[in-house]
């Protein structure tokens, strides 16, 4: 399997015209991605402990506006079939709120009429493995898997710095993932669509210590042009949604180990592909 992946490599290599990036003396291909645009959180509900409040953080956690978005990622093609891709999404958003009622946190009461520093961080890693099932240079249907690594920094602190709440976690989240492209036209233009998802309704597939349910979906649509040197600007719409509601069989003091954390978010951004 290894030989005829490599002969298979090697053959691509010499059917690709050089760029900036690659050169048709290696038996592989590199392809450098990244967007930079504009994320608005549409639905983010969150809640610590059975007692703490479920938090709207669109309507009362200052998350009514557009916050930056970028994204990175690189992709190793391997003969015109296999491609690996590795990925890095930061997401840090961070606001400050006059709170009109009491909010509960893990037991933790930031009263009515004060203000709340809120940071929600769940920045991810990701790489995933694709096939592709239309191997060429201008179409693309390609599946394949992926693993997902979170990083989630979800605080709460008085303005005053007397009161905080701090929830981290780090772990796997395993994905699907689908792949799509075609050109329109003959003058370099082409759209495409990409998503990862999966839904995991026990621990053993979510990443997780406990009997959690959780989901997660990353799909978007794009639509761009090929210019010289391997270059193809776009414009990205992206749905971002999922989240998890459960009980923790090892809390943390002083939470109970409750939580739930569900949201969608879409963004709009402009991209590039160096291939």
């Amino acid at each position: 399997m290894f030989t005829l992946v490599l002969l298979s490599s090697v053959t691509f290599a010499q059917q690709q015209a050089p760029t900036a990036l690659n050169n048709a003396d290696r038996p592989y291909a590199l392809s450098l991605h990244a967007e930079l645009g504009a994320l608005k959180p549409l639905v983010h509900n969150i809640q610590f402990s059975q007692s703490g409040t479920q938090l709207d953080y669109v309507k009362d956690g200052g998350q009514d506006v557009a916050f930056p978005f970028l994204r990175l990622s690189a992709d190793a093609h391997f003969g015109p079939r296999h491609t690996a891709t590795f990925l890095y999404q930061p997401l840090d958003i961070q606001t400050q709120v006059w709170l009109t009622e009491d909010l509960v946190v893990d037991d933790a009461t930031f009263p009515a009429d004060s203000a709340v520093d809120l940071r929600y961080g769940f920045s991810f890693w990701r790489g995933s493995y694709t096939y592709d099932l239309l191997p060429g240079d201008k179409r693309e249907l390609a599946l394949g898997l992926g693993l997902q690594i979170r990083n989630a920094n979800i605080e709460f602190t008085s303005a005053d710095g007397e009161l905080r709440r701090t929830n981290r976690d780090i772990g796997p989240v395993p994905l699907l993932k689908v792949r799509a492209r075609t050109p329109v036209g003959d003058q370099g233009y082409w759209v495409g669509t990409e998503v990862d998802g999966f839904y995991a309704p026990i621990k053993y597939l979510n990443g997780g210590t406990s009997d959690v349910v959780g989901a997660i979906l990353d799909a978007s649509v794009r639509a761009g042009v090929e210019l010289d040197g391997g270059v193809y600007p776009f414009l990205n719409l992206r749905a971002i949604s999922g989240g998890a509601t459960g009980t923790s069989s090892n809390p943390t003091p002083p939470g109970d180990g409750y939580n739930r954390n569900w949201l969608t978010f879409m963004s709009l951004s402009l991209g590039v592909d160096v291939r």
